[in-house]
């Protein structure tokens, strides 16, 4: 490792990390954590020297979630609090596009990503090009994009969404717009569900998140046989078949509010298997079924390489001004909306079953 910093779990090591291991102990073992504890001391050493701040996203392992992490949540989510922050770095334990929209945000800060190769399969569905495209065949008619997606897209968007807040921002852009259809992209699995929860029709791009993309009907049904007591939260970006025979469908900000609040006795979260991990650790009585399906994106971002970014100040992330303008109003067009009046869920037994979209 850089610089000769000998990763010894010394007592100074031990002391200065013992808040930690009792928050983890349940979650990481003992070996694990001799290892990965001095790496804990450090970066968060180099962060207070570098005044820098680490977002972790939920798909982060405990030990980056807990462990270093500054602000915890979901993408957008880490992006508002960075901009808040006064830290002068941000350091991005999630993937690209989440670094980019962290730089749309905070254009003054440096950002920093620990693997440049740690990509996602939705966000490199689809291309700025290709919007533009879009808005060709479809003259008129508003463009709503996930939040995961590239600065790029962004830009060609009228205004983003999350998971939680899609079927709010689709309703408000058709009634601001005065049209009854609305481009939902990129993900084909989200506009589906929305499709389910409005009356507006829905024109969908053929997106998927290769994680969630994997889980089936069958997948929950044997879950369901096998422990009938345990609940099953899914998020929107599964098939709609997964969320029909799911007891609840929501955004990772949501599954965590579900668990913390109701605190099921057992439950299933059908999502990228940390995010299990990182909320067991709060939720002391719920025990968790783990079906792991792992992102190799966020997977790529590790204690070692977090460590050499802020050592190297490696790898910053940019967005051509142009772009990161034109984008910014696409986010902050969702940001200025009203928060929803009930908390983010999807009703499944209210839902319509089978609603078409149209693809592009």
């Amino acid at each position: 490792m850089a610089d000769g910093f000998q990763f010894a779990f010394t007592p100074e090591v031990d002391k200065a990390t013992l808040p930690l291991w009792e928050k983890v102990k349940g979650h990481i073992t003992p070996m694990e954590w001799r290892l990965q504890a001095p790496l804990i001391a450090e970066i968060n050493r180099l962060k207070r020297e570098k005044n820098a701040v680490i977002l972790a996203h939920n798909y982060m392992t405990p030990d980056i979630f807990h462990g270093v992490g500054d602000y915890v949540g979901d993408s957008l989510g880490l992006a508002k609090e960075a901009a808040k922050s006064d830290a002068k770095i941000i350091v991005q334990a999630g993937v690209h596009f989440m670094a980019e929209t962290s730089k749309i945000l905070s254009p003054e800060k440096t950002v920093l990503i620990p693997d440049l190769r740690a990509g996602c399969s939705l966000a490199s569905s689809i291309t700025g090009a290709d919007v533009r495209l879009i808005k060709q065949r479809y003259p008129g008619l508003p463009v709503v994009t996930y939040v995961n997606t590239t600065a790029d897209v962004k830009a060609e968007t009228d205004v983003c969404c999350t998971s939680a807040n899609a079927v709010q921002v689709v309703e408000h852009v058709a009634r601001e717009w005065g049209v009854d259809r609305v481009i939902l992209i990129p993900d084909e699995f989200l506009a589906r569900n929305v499709a389910r929860q409005t009356d507006i029709k829905i024109i969908a791009w053929q997106g998927r998140c290769e994680v969630h993309e994997r889980f089936t009907a069958a997948d929950i049904l044997e879950l369901k046989a096998a422990y009938p007591n345990a609940e099953i939260l899914a998020h929107p970006e599964c098939p709609a078949e997964v969320l029909e025979v799911s007891d609840f469908a929501g955004s990772t900000a949501a599954m965590n509010d579900y668990v913390l609040t109701r605190k099921p006795k057992q439950v299933v979260l059908i999502t990228e298997c940390s995010m299990a991990d990182n909320v067991a650790v709060d939720a002391v009585d719920t025990e968790f079924v783990r079906p792991c399906n792992l992102c190799p994106h966020m997977k790529r971002i590790t204690l070692e390489n977090i460590y050499e970014t802020l050592v190297h100040d490696r790898y910053e992330v940019t967005v051509d001004p142009a772009i990161a303008a034109r984008a910014r109003v696409a986010v902050q067009a969702m940001i200025d909306l009203p928060p929803p009046l009930v908390p983010a869920r999807y009703d499944l037994v209210k839902a319509r079953h089978h609603v078409d979209v149209e693809l592009i």
